[in-house]
C-alpha cells in the first residue's frame, strides 16, 4: 500500500472542515456507548463528547509549528471526557475504556515522577478507536481522545484554562498567580478525598435507604438515554412509594440495566413522543414523569408487575400520572 504525503496545516484545515460532521457524529456514537456501559458496570459518571471546532483545529494545526503531519498528529479531532464524582473511580473509569474500546495509547502521569512540581493536575487521557463502524475517506476508523478526570479537577482544568492557554508552562505567569493555582490544586486533592470519604461513610450507614441507591441506579440509566434536567424532589417522592413495588430484590439494579438495554428502542420513542420537547407535553401539559429518572423503573414495573405496582401506587401518588405511564407503555388496566 503506497504511502500518503503528509497534508500541510491548510491542506488538513480543509479536510477537517469537511469531515467534522463525521467526526462529531464518530464521537457521540462513542460516548453514548460508553454511557450504556457504565450504567451495565454501575458506575457513576457523566460522558460527554465533542467534536473540535474548527477555528481551534487550525489555530493549532498553525501554532504548533513541529507539526510534520497535522492531520494525523492532532489526535483530538474528537474528544471525549469522562467525569467521576472522586479519585478512585478514575481506575475504574480507565478500566470500562480498556474493556469496552480498542486502546491506541494511554497518558497516565498520576505516578509521573516530578509532577507534583508542574502547574498542571495529572493528566489521564486514552486514546482510542471509535465506537462502531465509521470511516475517514481513506479507510482508517476515526479516533477519539478520552479525558478522565474527577467532578473536581474538572472544574480546576476548565478554570485553569481560563488563565493559560495550557497548564504546565508557568512562564510569564505572575508568581502570586502560580502559588494561587497549586493551592487550588491541593485543594481539589483534600476535595477528592473527602467526597470519596463521605460516599462510603453514607453507604455504609444504616439510615442509607434502599431509596436512595434505587435512585441512583434510574439516575445512572437514564444518563444513557436524556441529558434533559429533571426535578430531583419529584424524583424521591416517586421511589418513596417505587421501592415497595419494587420490594426487597438485591437484584434489582442488574434486572433495570437488563430491562433498559432489551428495551432501548421502545424507550427512546417514548422519550421522544412524551417527553420534555415533545409536541404532547407541551400542547397538553401532561406526560409529567417521562422526563424523570424514576419513569424506567415505571415502565420496568408495569412490564412485569402492574397489578403491584397500581395497588401500592393507589393513594400514594396522583393516579393520573401512572396512567399517563400506562398509556405510554400500552398497558390496560
Amino acid at each position: 500500500m503506497a504511502m500518503l504525503m503528509p497534508l500541510t496545516a491548510h491542506e488538513a484545515y480543509r479536510r477537517y472542515r469537511q469531515e467534522r460532521p463525521a467526526i462529531e457524529k464518530a464521537a457521540e456514537l462513542t460516548a453514548a456507548y460508553l454511557r450504556r456501559r457504565a450504567a451495565r458496570r454501575h458506575l457513576s459518571c457523566q460522558v460527554s463528547a465533542r467534536a473540535k471546532e474548527v477555528s481551534s483545529f487550525i489555530k493549532k494545526a498553525y501554532r504548533k509549528r513541529d507539526y510534520t503531519d497535522p492531520w494525523n498528529e492532532i489526535t483530538d479531532k474528537a474528544g471525549i471526557r469522562i467525569v467521576v464524582p472522586y479519585s478512585s473511580l478514575l481506575d475504574e473509569a480507565l478500566d470500562l475504556i480498556d474493556s469496552s474500546c480498542t486502546v491506541i495509547r494511554v497518558e497516565d502521569d498520576r505516578e509521573k515522577p516530578g509532577f507534583e512540581e508542574r502547574l498542571q493536575y495529572p493528566r489521564l487521557h486514552v486514546q482510542i478507536q471509535a465506537h462502531g463502524e465509521g470511516m475517514d475517506p481513506d479507510g482508517v476508523p476515526y479516533e477519539c481522545e478520552v479525558q478522565i478526570r474527577t467532578e473536581a479537577a474538572d472544574v480546576w482544568a476548565r478554570m485553569s484554562h481560563s488563565l493559560m492557554y495550557k497548564p504546565g508552562s508557568t512562564t510569564d505567569i505572575p508568581s502570586d498567580v502560580r502559588r494561587s493555582l497549586y493551592r487550588l490544586i491541593a485543594l481539589v486533592e483534600l476535595y477528592d478525598s473527602e467526597v470519596e470519604r463521605g460516599v462510603k461513610a453514607l453507604a455504609e450507614h444504616p439510615d442509607f435507604s434502599r431509596n436512595n441507591r434505587l435512585l441512583a441506579e434510574a439516575e445512572r440509566i437514564y444518563q444513557t438515554f436524556s441529558s434533559h434536567p429533571y426535578d430531583r424532589q419529584l424524583s424521591e417522592d416517586v421511589v418513596d412509594v417505587l421501592v415497595d413495588a419494587v420490594g426487597d430484590n438485591p437484584s434489582y439494579a442488574d434486572q433495570l440495566v437488563e430491562f433498559a438495554e432489551e428495551h432501548r428502542s421502545r424507550i427512546e420513542r417514548a422519550y421522544e413522543q412524551y417527553g420534555p420537547s415533545s409536541e404532547q407535553f407541551l400542547e397538553h401539559g401532561r406526560y409529567l414523569l417521562v422526563s424523570q429518572p424514576e419513569s424506567l423503573i415505571i415502565f420496568e414495573r408495569l412490564a412485569n408487575a402492574r397489578y403491584d405496582l397500581q395497588a401500592i401506587w393507589e393513594g400514594n401518588l396522583e393516579d393520573r400520572l401512572l396512567t399517563d405511564m400506562a398509556r405510554i407503555w400500552q398497558v390496560r388496566w
